[in-house]
């Protein structure tokens, strides 16, 4: 093999390498994006809890606490999954 050749093929290689990490990196955008919209999605839930039950009464029920505690505790890991992926 010349020396010409030997430089088209290590280019090529190069290329096939490139174009394989700009496919992974198009799935895991599209992953990370399905994450946040899920994880934007929780947090307007939690919002709508919060005032609901600051709206039906001064002290919210430690049932109602709990169940606002658990989907903040998902969305918290939600947001450190994704901060973990970029």
């Amino acid at each position: 093999m010349n020396l010409k050749e030997e430089m088209e093929k290590f280019r090529d290689g190069l290329i096939q390498q490139r174009d394989e990490i700009v496919v992974q990196l198009d799935l895991a955008r599209m992953n990370i994006r399905d994450e946040w919209e899920k994880a934007e999605e929780q947090l307007e839930e939690l919002k709508a809890r919060i005032a609901g039950a600051a709206d039906e009464a001064k002290e919210a029920s430690e049932d109602v606490w709990a169940g606002v505690q658990m989907l903040g505790e998902e969305i918290k890991n939600a947001y450190e999954r994704i901060r973990n992926k970029l």
